[in-house]
């Protein structure tokens, strides 16, 4: 069966929260490059205090992202709070009430979460933002599900399109938040909210395909 049963989704929040822990003083560096250097701080008080919140707890996917939202939302500083907030939380609910989590129910929680930070931030594509990993990596999985490929390598897909959508803001100069009064000085750099995204992204679709691999191993016996 190409689909992952909500349930599981504990262990892909715990391998965000990981890669974001990991990942934290690096993502700060790249803000610092344009920004106030906070944003790694930020979004690592986020997800571990969505982690000690889910400790001890049994939940699934929706749960557990609808956690990670409110808290991201409503408990951390800076600029993207209300953006990550509002990306999990319109995650979650996409995969509310849903029996499995197939190519279907994931796409739907990328289109909630582009929606959702389209809506609070008002940006676009171009404007360097989280949104230059999010949408290509988005329209990465859905061309390769159109061109028949599975669920597993759909992800694939998108880890790819996440990546060098991230590269695609070094070039780019700032539009949207503090980084745009650089101007030009913004270009040359990454910007600090794809470069989450793209972990953030890779993360869940890394997770998803270890999940996928012993139902796609179990259907070929």
């Amino acid at each position: 069966m190409d689909s992952i049963a909500p349930r599981e989704g504990k262990s892909i929040v715990d391998d965000l929260v990981r890669v974001i822990q990991a990942n934290a003083a690096s993502l700060s560096e790249i803000d610092g490059a344009i920004g106030d250097g906070d944003h790694g701080i930020n979004m690592n008080k986020g997800f571990t205090l969505c982690a000690e919140r889910l400790a001890g707890k049994s939940f699934d996917l929706a749960e557990g992202l609808s956690t990670l939202g409110s808290v991201l939302l409503n408990e951390i500083g800076g600029a993207m709070g209300p953006l990550y907030g509002t990306f999990f939380r319109e995650m979650a609910k996409a995969s509310k009430g849903r029996e499995q989590i197939d190519s279907v129910a994931f796409g739907a929680m990328l289109e909630g979460a582009i929606a959702g930070v389209t809506a609070i931030g008002g940006a676009r594509v171009g404007d360097k933002t989280l949104l230059d990993t999010l949408v290509p990596a988005r329209e990465a999985y859905a061309a390769a599900l159109r061109s028949g490929k599975s669920f597993h390598d759909a992800l694939g897909e998108l880890k790819e399109a996440a990546e060098k959508g991230k590269e695609s803001t070094r070039g780019m100069v700032a539009k949207i938040g503090r980084a745009s009064r650089l101007g030009e000085r913004s270009r040359g750099v990454l910007d600090a909210g794809a470069s989450s995204c793209c972990l953030i992204l890779t993360s869940m679709a890394q997770s998803m395909q270890g999940l996928l691999a012993p139902h796609d191993r179990k259907a070929a016996t």
